[in-house]
């Protein structure tokens, strides 16, 4: 095979309780990426349809996991890559994710798979780190595995993937403001109360046993974020009459979804699903603010091969 064309999922990144360590992947948006191999060595970022991104490799999401990779494989060929953008930068729900992902899924395709999908994740973990300074796989995780995906350590990388239940399904509405990532991690205090970790340990612990159990009222009641939502919600417009409607609406719980400015709701069911994405599209109505709205079933197995 000397070419690729795959769908690299939108992802949600803390669900509320699981900063830094839970995500979860959806399935009705996503990027698509063609992925060609070339006789010269090397990583080309050849177009960037939907964004106006660097095409240096070096200095894009997809370019930086993409060398990260061949560095490591040094394949005798070298790749071209071609990114139809259909997730905003900033828009929280994993658009640098879904091109480093989608990029060193690709190439290790092309390779014949030396790698898992799983042995993937450090590599697209360099993309998110020039993206945001940081690298977290939160989102590359459940984008490469499917699923909600559990990092329980960082050193040494340990990634559980858990299934969702049937019906879950998520509601993703996105004000089309830019919140960088830098800058939402920027206003995170280095320091929590006891009190307030326990609660948060208690919600992620609930919310990993609703999901194995399809306790859907225990995966609602965990959908609590003590730590991150109280001082990151103020750069979000109208973040908690947003979740309220959702909740209003039958919705099981949400939140931010990764850094915002997008905002989620888990929901059973798809009808309850889209009654939450009718009532949080109300919130936004008339504000003056465009914004974007996804329903989505939880998708099983992350980046697809078209």
């Amino acid at each position: 095979m000397d070419e690729i064309r795959i769908f690299s999922p939108a992802t949600i990144a803390n669900v509320s309780c699981g900063f830094d360590v839970l995500g979860l992947c959806l399935d009705s948006v996503g990027d698509e990426m063609v992925v060609t191999k070339s006789a010269e060595k090397g990583i080309r970022i050849k177009q960037i349809i939907g964004a106006g991104l660097p095409l240096a490799a070096e200095k894009n999401v997809a370019g930086v996991a993409a060398l990260a990779l061949t560095e490591a494989l040094d394949p005798e060929y070298g790749f071209e890559i071609t990114i139809y953008k259909n997730i905003k930068a900033g828009s929280g729900i994993g658009s640098s994710a879904a091109s480093a992902a989608g990029a060193v899924f690709a190439i290790n395709h092309l390779l014949g798979s030396p790698l898992s999908n799983k042995e993937l994740v450090p590599f697209a973990m360099q993309g998110e780190k020039l993206a945001s300074g940081s690298a977290h796989a939160d989102n590359v995780a459940p984008a490469l595995l499917g699923g909600f995906t559990l990092i329980r350590s960082y050193e040494p990388l340990d990634i559980i993937k858990i299934d969702a239940p049937n019906e879950l399904y998520a509601t993703v509405i996105h004000p089309q403001i830019e919140l960088k990532t830098m800058d939402a991690r920027s206003v995170l205090r280095e320091n929590i109360t006891l009190k307030k970790a326990t609660i948060q340990c208690g919600n992620i612990a609930g919310l990993i046993s609703g999901l194995y159990t399809n306790d859907y009222d225990l995966i609602g009641r965990s959908l609590h974020d003590e730590l991150v939502e109280p001082v990151r919600y103020i750069l979000i417009p109208k973040f908690k009459e947003i979740k309220a409607a959702a909740m209003k609406a039958g919705a099981l719980g949400g939140g931010i979804s990764g850094s915002g400015p997008s905002v989620f709701a888990l929901s059973r069911g798809v009808e309850t699903a889209q009654k939450a994405a009718q009532a949080m599209a109300a919130v936004l109505e008339g504000t003056g603010i465009p914004f974007e709205l996804h329903v989505s079933p939880i998708n099983p197995t992350g980046i697809k091969i078209l």
